[in-house]
Order: structure tokens, then C-alpha cells, then sequence
């Protein structure tokens, strides 16, 4: 279960989610969550209960105005723990047993801007998982790819949804297709992540970023990611009707903070 928070929470506090994540609040509204598995930090199941837990208690806490996805060790996630899927009847079951109780949707669904920092290997779950999150920074080591395809499998952890979202279907397909790894000067130039740098600036540069990202308006930075989303998901038309009604409401909620 997760912990119970008290708030207003403390300008920095720790909590530990099973034994594979870390969640820390720290100053400026920023909540991390750290992958904590190295050296890989493959994705298991006490990693996926760990990231429900951690992602839950985020929800909860008002206080909380950006989110950073990080991890331990020199790999952010090679990927899931292909030895669990042996533990099932068939592979069909052990993607249903992740699928009836995953991370994904809530942390698709967190109300604040999310922020992933990568580094060495994400692989697989690994690249998914940072492929749900708004915006992505990696260190020029980093290793990217969906490798799903060459096991007989699909990159079901949201990736065919979520990178083609990214950087569309015909850029997309060939990188789902083949498997292949893309280094990180690949991937920025191809749109999965917004920067690149060296990596002793990663930390430094992510705290940065995510400080910016939290004093944003909470009204206005919630705004834009619905409008942004709208953009993707409806038709044009449709998309400039959230808009309207987005600006609406942020104009209504700065009126209401101004008044006396």
C-alpha cells in the first residue's frame, strides 16, 4: 500500500515503494521517481507495483507541480524480466497478468507535467514508460530502442501508441518493425526526446528543467498539456475548440486569483 503523506509535506521527504522505486518530494513542488534496480533496472512485477505505489501518492499531494522519471545505475531500463513470462502457461498470460494491473494509464493520466531523464540503455518497457511522459532528456550515451518485434512479441507496454504519437506513423513504423537501437543524437534529431547532453550535466540540466516546468501556473500548465494532447488525439477542428475552451478557463481562474 502506498504511504501514508502528510501534508502539506515537508520541503523534502523520502518514501521508498517496494523495493524497486524511490519517491522523493523535494523543494519547488518537484516529485521524483526513481527506478532503483541497477544495473539494468529491468522492469518486474515488484517494479510495476512499486511505480502504481509511487505514481498514486503523487496523485494525492497538491503540492506536487512537475514529475521526473529517473533511475539508479548506469542504464535507465533495458527493459521487462523476460524470465517471468516463463513463470506463466503461455506468454499471452504473463502480458495479461501485466496488463490487468499496470502504471501506465495512471502515469499517462498524472495532472501535472511529467519529465524523464534517460541515460545508457532504455530498452523495451524502458523506452515506453519515458515515451508517457511529457517531455524527455537524454545523456549522449544513451541507447534507445523497442526490441519486441525480434522476440515474437509486441512493444505493448503503450509503444506502438505512444511513439508513433511522438514522431508519427512513417517514422515510427521502421523503428517498430526492426527492432533496431538508435543512439541518442538519433533520437533527437528524430523527436523522441526534446535534448541531449553530456552525462555529468544530465542531473543538473533534468533539476533545471523540472524547476521550470514547476512554476509554470498549475491552471496553465495543465491547459496546455490537454490542448497539446487534443492535438494528436482529435480532429483540427475539435482541437481548436479544447483550445478555446482551455484558454477560457485560464483566463477565468487567473481572474478569480487576481480578484480580492
Amino acid at each position: 500500500m502506498p504511504p501514508t503523506l502528510r501534508l502539506p509535506l515537508p520541503s523534502r521527504a523520502v518514501f521508498s515503494m517496494a523495493e524497486r522505486v524511490r519517491l522523493v518530494f523535494g523543494h519547488d513542488g518537484v516529485a521524483t521517481i526513481t527506478l532503483c534496480h541497477p544495473p539494468l533496472n529491468i522492469y518486474d512485477l515488484d517494479m510495476r507495483d512499486g511505480l502504481i505505489e509511487a505514481i498514486t501518492a503523487v496523485r494525492d499531494v497538491p503540492d506536487v507541480r512537475c514529475v521526473v522519471l529517473a533511475a539508479e545505475g548506469k542504464h535507465f531500463s533495458a527493459g521487462a524480466d523476460l524470465s517471468e513470462f516463463g513463470t506463466a502457461e503461455s506468454i499471452f498470460d504473463a502480458r495479461r497478468i501485466r496488463w490487468d494491473r499496470d502504471p501506465w494509464l495512471p502515469l499517462v493520466n498524472l495532472p501535472v507535467p511529467t519529465l524523464c531523464a534517460l541515460h545508457g540503455y532504455a530498452l523495451g518497457s524502458g523506452l515506453e514508460m519515458s515515451l508517457l511522459c511529457d517531455l524527455r532528456i537524454a545523456s549522449e550515451d544513451s541507447v534507445m530502442g523497442l526490441p519486441e518485434t525480434k522476440l515474437g512479441m509486441l512493444p505493448a507496454a503503450g509503444g506502438t501508441q505512444s511513439l508513433t504519437a511522438a514522431i508519427g506513423p512513417v517514422t515510427a513504423l521502421p523503428l517498430v518493425l526492426s527492432g533496431r537501437n538508435i543512439d541518442a543524437a538519433e533520437a533527437l534529431r528524430l523527436g523522441i526526446v526534446a535534448e541531449v547532453v553530456p552525462p555529468d550535466d544530465l542531473d543538473s540540466r533534468t533539476a533545471e528543467l523540472a524547476g521550470q516546468l514547476a512554476r509554470i501556473d498549475q491552471p496553465v500548465a495543465r491547459a496546455l498539456r490537454r490542448c497539446l494532447r487534443a492535438a494528436n488525439d482529435l480532429p483540427l477542428s475539435d482541437g481548436l475548440a479544447v483550445e478555446r475552451r482551455s484558454a477560457r478557463l485560464v483566463a477565468g481562474s487567473v481572474g478569480e486569483v487576481q480578484t480580492p
